[in-house]
């Protein structure tokens, strides 16, 4: 369900009238607003009930515990990063979306973690500072791009897994101590680029905008090593190449997490609670969703609701106190549901609710599917009292008695091929309803009707309605 679906639902303990009303008029309102309007319960289907839905091949509407605000009713930023993500894409991302928090994912969208200002902070600044820097394994093409670097001898594809060393002086202790897989940061100085080179370094990184000769060129090329220019200075060489650490090396992993069903009042609890003042919305085996922040939860957050077959707060769903009523249609009497603002209100004294959603049909000139047509007729005979003197009424009052029950004759051609109908016995009547057209009166009870509607139950002398 969407944030800008409407729910249409009736009363706590559903009977048929009240689930097939709510099914029949989400029809009506979709044909016009496509997959907008929701059908719902707040209860079990009864036996009887999932007969009629059973017989007309229809699905219960959807179950809904309760109306009140959830973290699906909000919009969600569904940005995130993979766990490989170097540190400073991530930064350069949350700076381009003023996001202040980035959650985390694997290759599968699991949520695994989450970047925060503080922890890019912390990446930047190292809490030691005769901490070795060193370099994971990564694409060259990846660091020159972080160090806004040009590759002069792309001598390898990948770098390894090694140090990184700052060569400003006392440079015959720094070529003591390299590996094949190490990292050389130098300035504008060619012996020592030279003697760098010569002593297997897997890059050279030349910082300050040097100038890179001949030599240097040729003798990397020759010992395998990489050539990088940057015009950055040999500390923010350093500086960016820590913050080259893919994200899973930053993150922190205790990330409060709510789910899409959670209420928002229990979302702003999460988000008040943790020290990110956010929390990642997360799905079945820790999908990541979206993440919801402080600004996120300010925002007055209700569902929309079409109330049917009841108005009184006693028989609603819950929750209903904090959704927004936009229509309420029923057939009791007046109860105490208040709202805010002006609705719509039809409450017409008939026998069932189905009836006056099959009114709303004829209003529209919206013929109704098959399965609908027969659920309300369900609707109007396991509920309603005086159902044949209502529809009487509804139609001669429309003045449209001839037209819509033409249209009845030709739906009970399309029940007929289509649904099983044999012993229906109830649903007799919606077949009486077809002579209308032809004596002027609902007739029940002939023998006529039954082969289309199953065996006839016993003759009832005189049930005929003028």
């Amino acid at each position: 369900m969407g944030q800008n679906n409407i729910v249409i639902i009736g009363h706590k303990q559903p009977d048929t009238d009240s689930i097939c009303s709510v099914i029949g008029y989400a029809e009506l309102r979709n044909h016009a607003e496509l997959e907008k309007y929701i059908p719902a319960r707040c209860g079990e289907v009864s036996a009887e009930t999932r007969f009629a839905l059973e017989t007309f091949n229809a699905e219960a509407p959807v179950y809904i515990a309760s109306v009140e605000p959830s973290v699906s009713d909000i919009p969600l930023d569904a940005r995130s990063v993979r766990q490989d993500i170097p540190t400073v894409d991530v930064a350069a991302l949350m700076d381009a979306y003023d996001m202040r928090n980035m959650p985390i994912t694997d290759e599968n969208e699991t949520l695994v973690g989450l970047v925060s200002e503080y922890g890019l902070a912390r990446a930047y600044v190292r809490k030691n500072p005769r901490e070795q820097l060193s370099l994971i394994p990564m694409p060259l093409e990846t660091l020159a791009r972080i160090l806004d670097a040009r590759t002069v001898v792309p001598a390898r594809e990948m770098l390894g897994e090694g140090r990184v060393y700052t060569v400003i002086d006392a440079l015959h202790v720094t070529l003591s101590r390299m590996t094949p897989e190490d990292i050389a940061i130098v300035g504008d100085n060619e012996p020592a680029q030279l003697a760098l080179i010569s002593a297997g370094v897997a890059a050279l990184i030349i910082a300050e905008g040097a100038p890179v000769g001949e030599r240097v060129i040729a003798a990397a090329r020759a010992r395998d090593a990489a050539v990088l220019a940057t015009t950055l200075d040999a500390f923010s060489v350093g500086k960016m190449i820590s913050l080259s650490l893919p994200a899973s090396m930053i993150m922190e992993t205790d990330v409060p997490t709510v789910r899409m069903e959670d209420s928002i009042e229990y979302a702003k609890q999460i988000v008040s609670n943790s020290k990110f003042r956010t929390a990642c919305v997360v799905g079945e085996g820790r999908q990541h969703i979206g993440l919801i922040s402080r600004t996120t939860l300010m925002q007055d957050v209700q569902k929309s609701v079409i109330l049917l077959d009841h108005n009184e707060y006693s028989q609603a769903v819950d929750g209903i106190e904090q959704a927004d009523i936009l229509e309420i249609i029923d057939h009791h009497r007046l109860g105490a549901i208040s709202t805010l603002k002006p609705v719509k209100f039809l409450n017409d004294p008939l026998g069932s609710t189905s009836t006056i959603v099959t009114n709303k049909f004829i209003e529209a000139s919206v013929e109704p599917s098959p399965s609908t047509a027969g659920l309300l007729l369900a609707g109007h005979l396991l509920y309603g009292d005086g159902f044949v003197d209502e529809l009487d009424n509804v139609f001669r009052r429309e003045g449209v008695v001839r037209q819509f029950l033409h249209s009845l004759e030709r739906l009970l051609l399309k029940l007929q091929s289509q649904f099983d109908m044999s012993g229906v016995h109830v649903l007799i009547l919606f077949e009486g309803l077809a002579a209308y057209s032809v004596v002027d009166k609902i007739v029940v009870g002939s023998g006529s009707f039954y082969p289309i509607m199953g065996a006839a139950p016993p003759l009832n002398e005189g049930a005929a309605f003028a």
